[in-house]
């Protein structure tokens, strides 16, 4: 068996969570192999909305294996509300998720740490989203990280030695802050995770594959936020890409089976950094509107615009993408014409690939499509689509090379239309 990746090809945002739901029915494992609770996923199903940060979104299909692999950063606090809250709802998890050893703790003073080195940058502000994220991942780099697998070993001393090195740094920097709620909070989460089972992912990982058990890799941000491949610096810390699975579960290359690639039919950012597409008008304040495009864990509006086929054929490309799933056409149902870039204009000259930089002077190129002009959200199968989305979806494969083999019409599990069916 393989493990099939599920990753998102944009900013961040794409619906993966949903997709993850959909697709679940078809594994008996569903990993999260990098990230934090910075990327909330968010499902709906039976007239329940669900927001889902470090927890793996498999956890609603019943008896699924679900794992948290080691390229993940854990803060207890915010997993102990998270799963409290799945746990009053009805979905019980302590049977059902293992956590890996090899996850980096997020600390209190992590989350300090990261607002005072964004306070420190003053306009050159990355926007992140303060959980600690970006010091958590700088310690595992550093080699000064506390790890899941620590909670079982010197826990106390491991955690002293690291706090007392953060609250040097933070003293450094004239940061004011009140560590004694945080820590409490913290502490009390450290006790819960001691309830789920502790694990050597890769090894469980690996042994579920010998066993034909059928694996979905979940990521987290998208393509477009990778440490190395990303709009840096207004990336995350981790690898978000296809690669990330690897390292973040244990996997072998050759084991990677399915590369399944999500993005809006249009495209979204929240926070800084550059975006060749967006647009500040009243196109882009009704794709925000239709979208509901306001981030699932920080409430911050998100920035909105047409499709970037540029960006996105990279994503393709780092990826590996065998299929592409395409979320939230019906934000697009009022158009009277749809827009893709297509190409960029850099210095005067056309270009067809990302490029090093596109912080300044990038200028896209795009196509026009005639819109559909008619609510797509009750649709139920791919013989009901209107012939003008027929043709955007054709325009897209032609330009990507990769067919597009879910379409998400709403927000619901049922708004979801599978392509090609044999």
């Amino acid at each position: 068996m393989k493990v099939d990746v599920l990753l998102g090809l944009q900013w961040g945002d794409e619906g993966k969570g949903k997709v993850v739901d959909v697709l679940t029915p078809n594994y008996d494992v569903v990993a999260r192999f990098q990230g934090g609770p910075n990327a909330g996923h968010t499902l709906e199903f039976e007239g329940q909305k669900y927001v889902l940060r470090s927890i793996p979104s498999g956890i609603f299909q019943g008896d699924k294996v679900n794992i948290i692999g080691n390229g993940v950063v854990i803060d207890p606090a915010l997993f102990k509300a998270e799963a409290e809250a799945l746990a009053a709802s009805g979905h019980d998890l302590k049977k059902r998720l293992h956590i890996s050893k090899k996850a980096h703790l997020i600390l209190p003073t992590h989350r300090f740490l990261d607002a005072a080195y964004e306070a420190a940058k003053g306009d050159a502000k990355v926007g992140t989203t303060g959980k600690g994220i970006g010091p958590t991942y700088t310690d595992k780099i550093s080699r000064n990280g506390v790890r899941v697998g620590d909670i079982l070993h010197d826990f106390d001393v491991k955690y002293a030695k690291a706090k007392a090195r953060h609250e040097q740094i933070l003293k450094s920097l004239n940061f004011t802050y009140d560590l004694a709620v945080a820590e409490k909070e913290w502490l009390e989460g450290i006790e819960y995770l001691k309830q789920f089972e502790l694990v050597d992912s890769e090894h469980e990982i690996n042994r579920l594959l010998d066993d034909e058990k059928s694996i979905l890799a979940e990521g987290a941000q998208g393509t477009m936020l990778d440490i190395d491949f990303g709009s840096y610096p207004f990336v995350t810390s981790s690898n978000t890409i296809c690669a990330g699975a690897c390292t973040g579960l244990g996997v072998a290359p050759r084991r990677i089976g399915e590369v399944y690639g999500i993005f809006k039919a249009y495209c979204t950012r929240v926070g800084s950094g550059p975006f060749p597409t967006e647009l500040e008008n009243e196109t882009g304040d009704k794709l925000c509107e239709f979208g509901h495009e306001f981030g699932s864990v920080t409430g911050r509006k998100r920035r909105c615009g047409w499709v970037d086929l540029v960006a996105l054929k990279y994503a393709i490309m780092v990826n590996g993408v065998t299929q592409l799933i395409m979320m939230k056409s019906d934000v697009l149902d009022t158009f009277d014409t749809i827009s893709a870039c297509v190409a960029y204009e850099v210095d005067g000259k056309e270009i067809d690939y990302f490029p090093y930089d596109i912080t300044e002077g990038v200028k896209p190129i795009y196509a026009e499509l005639p819109g559909w002009k008619c609510d797509m959200t009750k649709m139920t199968s791919e013989d009901e689509f209107p012939e003008e989305f027929n043709n955007y979806l054709a325009f897209l494969e032609e330009e990507t090379g990769v067919p597009i083999k879910i379409v998400s019409v709403g927000p619901d599990r049922e708004q979801t239309i599978i392509r090609y069916m044999e």
